[in-house]
């Protein structure tokens, strides 16, 4: 089931570029949560170990997807609620 969710998250990705810009740019984000959230991209984007081989066509996708939405739930969870509201990852 979290999979599925997972899966979900990620196909709203364009929900998140201007959710990655607010919340870089906002005085709200205290400077050690954003040195986190860039700590998590900077593991994610140069982690060299897969667990299923890209060159597996579409199962190689998986673990990307599943890695890629682990780390932008992670940004959401440590945003502001005021961030949250604004790019509605929860309700008013």
């Amino acid at each position: 089931m979290k999979f599925i969710k997972r899966i979900t998250f990620i196909f709203k990705f364009r929900r998140f570029v201007p959710f990655l810009k607010d919340f870089f740019l906002t005085n709200e984000v205290p400077i050690h949560k954003k040195a986190l959230g860039v700590l998590f991209f900077l593991t994610y984007a140069f982690f060299p170990f897969d667990l299923i081989p890209d060159y597996l066509a579409f199962l190689g996708l998986i673990d990307d997807v599943v890695i890629a939405s682990f780390v932008l739930e992670r940004f959401v969870k440590i945003a502001p609620e005021s961030l949250k509201k604004k790019h509605k990852f929860i309700e008013k």
